[in-house]
């Protein structure tokens, strides 16, 4: 996988804001907006840090959880069905959306990476759905659901549409009735995946943000 490429772009990202500030004024501008369910420090200067060391935790696992996946699947032979899925959330960065033009920096990516995460999350529910669990196990639920309060509606939801197309593109029910399926369930339940899936890098890491269902 070309995460080098990747991480080369999070870099450039990291040094653009660095000089204009330009993601900060924009969390700031929306710290006011976000739901009342997620929770942050309760000082202004606070919650403003913890807004920004969460997107860059959000931003940054994403080609950690690329060579990770990608790691697992040749250990555990199921490179054929988490390839795809990988490639996809890699051209997003590449090569973006023309949804997201006039992007940039920082701002640009928080989009890139959410797409990324609500990809395996959506390819997670298929998997879970035939075969009562996950391909990557890895909860991204509620870090998505802050970076979509964080991007905003209705912006976010053009972005949800975006990973749907691919993931419709990608995997339809035919798939799944494939004779190599039971095959690859068996190895998805095996104990070469289980030991693999232990050196994953965890996004339940505490990232400092934290929503309370009521």
């Amino acid at each position: 996988m070309n995460t080098a490429a990747l991480r080369e772009l999070i870099k450039r990202a990291h040094a653009h804001e660095a000089q204009t500030g330009h993601l900060a004024r924009l969390l700031n501008g929306r710290r006011a907006d976000l739901h009342p369910s997620i929770t942050l420090g309760d000082a202004t200067q606070e919650s403003e840090a913890t807004l920004y060391r969460f997107v860059q935790a959000y931003l940054n696992q994403v080609p950690d959880l690329i060579d990770a996946a990608a790691n697992v699947a040749v250990e555990a032979g199921i490179s054929a069905q988490i390839q795809p899925v990988l490639n996809i959330a890699l051209e997003y960065f590449i090569q973006p959306p023309k949804i997201l033009a006039g992007h940039e920096g920082l701002d640009s990516l928080l989009d890139e990476a959410y797409l990324a995460h609500r990809l395996v999350e959506e390819v997670n529910d298929l998997y879970i759905r035939h075969f009562a669990q996950p391909l990557i196990p890895l909860d991204t639920t509620v870090a998505n659901l802050i970076a979509h309060n964080l991007i905003g509606e209705p912006f976010a939801n053009e972005l949800d549409e975006v990973v749907h197309h691919s993931v419709d593109q990608m995997l339809n029910e035919e798939a799944f009735e494939h004779e190599a399926v039971q095959a690859y369930k068996d190895r998805l339940t095996s104990p070469e995946t289980g030991v693999a899936w232990k050196r994953w890098p965890c996004l339940s890491r505490q990232l400092g943000i934290e929503i309370n269902m009521p």
